[in-house]
């Protein structure tokens, strides 16, 4: 009878991607990842996370290697377990809208070169930002998850939760995440919320936290009892703080119980061996800020995702005025409320905090207007939950029209373009999403891989560093 009652819980692995990105700025190269690929591999993970998110952006910049080839070298190393990117809908990888022929192709070239799973998030929640990369993930037989940019505000009720989800399964997704990158998820919220979810939608539920508050571990342990089907996690040397809960600690924590995962002990404990080093090492070169491991109970006060919080935090010492933080804390969610309370995450974070810091600065609110500002309240990134601050928008944006459609409706096909752009380094099909994504860093890049195939003498380049040779 016992038998009728397993439900293992099934574990998404972020050490190859958000682990990194959250602690060491997405440093890992990749020559790092492939020698635990192998032991990786044996874990029975549901998915790992490798690809996506700010791995592309900091693969070409800092580390000067081809996200594509890394996409397809781990492929390669993965027999048995399916890989995951994320994907900022409309804005792909980027920090702009693109248009609908560069999303297809994106979300085909990923499948096409091992990407089995799609996480696609808009930073409003707007459902139409999402669309056209969904139903390229349909049509490419790749898996979309469609993530739910959690947040707290009047707007955001369960009822709110419950008829977005829906809506999420009725444009084809074919699983939903909760993604809560601020770790905003209280425990007996996460029982209410996936409750009411697991009531509305059939299509499996992950939820993806940040231990950044400090109750990640114990949402997770709620949530799973509450029929969630999926959790992410990190393996231990790069967990906690501003990443994920430990992997070894929830496998331990579901043993012996009907959400058992099953996963061995020891093998975990030898891939985490592995990593230990290279955790090591960023500590001692600074690249990981100690900081960043510990409870930042701000995040809860003021509903300030981690990486903002250390934004605002340079911002202010740009400018001499420290002194300033918590007004600009404070101010933060005042600006959130006035540009239609959207969710902090890239890019409506930068774009609230900066805003809040002109403000607080400035001593007159509004008095200094950024250009991303005024984009929202054009209606450029699309619609947010809430009405905007009337009186705020007329002082930014005066008597312009905001648009009410879909951003990318306005935008003409721009694949030919750019292709004839970069030609002449085009060296595989992928160039061009490179190009497009990031053209400054791509020409970079393009111009160092022409100069390596000349060169012959490996000895130069400063491959520890990962900076170009001198």
């Amino acid at each position: 009878m016992a038998e009728l009652e397993k439900k293992p819980v099934k574990i998404v692995e972020t050490i190859l991607r958000d682990a990194h990105q959250s602690q060491i700025a997405t440093r890992m190269t990749t020559e790092q990842m492939l020698p635990i690929v192998d032991k990786l591999d044996k874990v029975g993970y549901h998915a790992v996370e490798c690809w996506g998110g700010a791995t592309f952006d900091a693969s070409l910049r800092f580390l000067h290697e081809d996200p594509w080839e890394r996409l397809r070298k781990l492929r390669d190393g993965f027999k048995n377990t399916k890989l995951q990117m994320l994907f900022r809908g409309q804005n792909i990888l980027g920090y702009r809208p693109y248009a609908d022929d560069v999303v297809e192709y994106f979300v085909q070239k990923s499948a096409a070169n091992g990407i089995d799973i799609i996480r696609i998030f808009d930073c409003l929640n707007d459902l139409r930002n999402l669309q056209t990369a969904v139903s390229a993930a349909n049509k490419e037989k790749a898996h979309a998850q469609v993530a739910l940019s959690y947040t707290l505000g009047d707007a955001y009720t369960l009822e709110y939760w419950t008829d977005i989800a829906k809506r999420i399964e009725d444009m084809g997704a074919d699983s939903i995440c909760i993604k809560d990158m601020a770790g905003l998820l209280l425990p007996n919220k996460a029982t209410e919320l996936v409750t009411a979810l697991k009531e509305t939608v059939k299509i499996p539920i992950d939820l993806h936290t940040h231990y950044t508050s400090g109750v990640a571990s114990m949402t997770y342990l709620k949530a799973v009892e509450a029929g969630v089907d999926i959790i992410d996690t990190a393996m231990s040397p790069f967990a906690l703080g501003t990443s994920q809960p430990a992997t070894e600690v929830m496998v331990e924590t579901f043993k012996d119980t009907p959400y058992d995962t099953g996963f061995d002990q020891k093998l975990l404990s030898e891939i985490a061996d592995y990593f230990r080093p290279i955790r090591d090492e960023a500590l001692d070169s600074g690249l990981l800020n100690p900081k960043n491991l510990g409870v930042n109970i701000k995040t809860l006060l003021y509903q300030v995702p981690g990486g903002m919080l250390s934004n605002l935090t340079s911002q202010l010492k740009e400018q001499h005025a420290e002194d300033k933080f918590y007004d600009v804390l404070e101010e933060v969610p005042r600006v959130r409320k006035d540009l239609g309370e959207p969710p902090l995450v890239t890019p409506s974070s930068q774009i609230v905090g900066t805003q809040a810091v002109f403000n607080v600065l400035m001593g007159e609110r509004y008095k200094m207007v950024t250009k991303e500002t005024k984009d929202i309240l054009l209606g450029k990134y699309g619609a947010t939950v809430k009405p905007f601050n009337p009186e705020v928008q007329k002082k930014c944006i005066g008597d312009e029209k905001p648009i009410t459609c879909r951003p990318a409706d306005l935008l003409d096909n721009e694949l030919e373009k750019l292709e004839s752009e970069m030609a002449q380094y085009k060296e595989q099909d992928e160039d061009v999403l490179t190009y497009a994504l990031f053209p400054q860093v791509a020409m970079d890049f393009f111009k160092y891989r022409q100069a390596q195939k000349t060169k012959v003498d490996e000895k130069a380049a400063d491959k520890k560093n990962g900076a170009y040779p001198v």
